[in-house]
């Protein structure tokens, strides 16, 4: 398949700047893959949309503030954190790159310097950090990493996390789960669904541009992800009683598909994974799929796409090809749009079942 079948026109004012001041009030576009129907409801709804055999996993990676913007010379300069690689060394996006060469040495601030080691495979630049304490140093000085299809800069860090966000490392937010509130939870909880959560520090994977024709020739950069022992028990023993398996984001379901063999049965795990999912994948583990409106020709529209191609229990294999889950959901998208949905981080979310 080539990068154009997944690209589509959106007008910019479609894109949600800020999210809502109740989260929960978001819309929620429904699919269903059997019947290819589409229909709309809340965020605040979802409880009542799912079976009360659902499994929810949840990822409860938190946002650092990544963004390190200083003065370089008689410019600006920007350094995104992406992802460690030990100690105070980090492997970043950089702004302009003919300012960070090799073996470059510069001075931040008084407080932090740093020393470029090299440029990776993928473009980006191995870094020293050399300060006191660089964790605290990024907790004063660092900026929340928004996309940069986000105009607006966010001045309150708790804007761009989940309500539920827990261990940091991430650099961009698993955005299906902003819809979520207390009160949401509270109604899965009285509704007796089950929410389990896991871990995958969002990077350079998640949002790295396509650039080749062929998508399958695309290489992922790996994120570190983590599944314990007693959540792949849990998460098992569910599967194992024919309860369904909704992955809240594409970051979830990436955790669950590594982490699953054929027959559908978790391994517990913690490292990298660089796991590519587009249409033609055979999905071994999630069965419904909660997620956001995505950016044209990203990974994150071809897992979706994948998705919603997929057949489970009750489904004619035979009947379902690459191409009807991706044309299913462009269809979504299109009609998103005619309804006036709110796209990527900020926007609307849909339920694929």
């Amino acid at each position: 398949m080539h990068l154009a079948d997944f690209d589509y026109d959106l007008p910019k004012e479609m894109i949600a700047q800020r999210p809502l001041k109740d989260r929960d009030q978001s819309r929620l576009m429904v699919l269903n893959r059997e019947g290819q129907t589409i229909e709309h409801h809340h965020f605040f709804e979802l409880p009542a949309l799912l079976d009360k055999d659902s499994v929810l996993v949840l990822n409860e990676s938190k946002v650092i503030p990544a963004r390190l913007r200083f003065r370089m010379g008689n410019g600006h300069a920007e350094i995104l954190l992406i992802k460690p690689v030990h100690d105070d060394v980090w492997e970043c996006m950089v702004r302009p790159g003919h300012k960070f060469e090799p073996k470059t040495d510069e001075q931040i601030d008084p407080e932090c310097s740093f020393h470029v080691k090299d440029i990776t495979p993928h473009g980006l630049r191995t870094i020293k950090f050399i300060c006191d304490n660089f964790k605290t140093y990024l907790q004063k000085k660092g900026h929340t990493p928004t996309p940069p299809y986000i105009k607006e800069e966010v001045e309150d860090p708790e804007v761009y996390q989940t309500v539920y966000a827990k261990e940091e490392g991430s650099v961009a937010a698993p955005t299906a789960g902003f819809h979520f509130t207390q009160r949401v939870f509270a109604d899965l909880k009285k509704k007796g669904i089950q929410t389990e959560y896991i871990t995958l520090h969002v990077g350079l994977g998640t949002f790295q541009p396509v650039k080749t024709d062929d998508i399958t020739e695309h290489q992922m950069h790996s994120e570190w992800f983590s599944l314990p022992d007693d959540t792949a028990e849990r998460l098992n023993q569910a599967k194992k009683e024919g309860k369904k398996i909704v992955a809240v984001g594409t970051t979830s379901v990436r955790v669950l598909e590594t982490c699953s063999n054929t027959d559908g049965q978790l391994t517990p795990y913690s490292g990298e994974t660089d796991i590519f999912i587009y249409p033609g994948y055979q999905w071994k583990f999630v069965d419904q799929l909660i997620t956001n409106f995505h950016v044209p020709k990203s990974t994150l529209v071809m897992l979706v796409s994948s998705f919603a191609s997929f057949c489970h229990s009750g489904f004619d294999p035979e009947s379902v090809t690459k191409t009807d889950g991706r044309d299913f959901i462009f269809k979504a998208y299109e009609t998103a749009k005619k309804e006036g949905y709110r796209f990527f981080s900020f926007g609307d979310s849909m339920l694929i079942r």
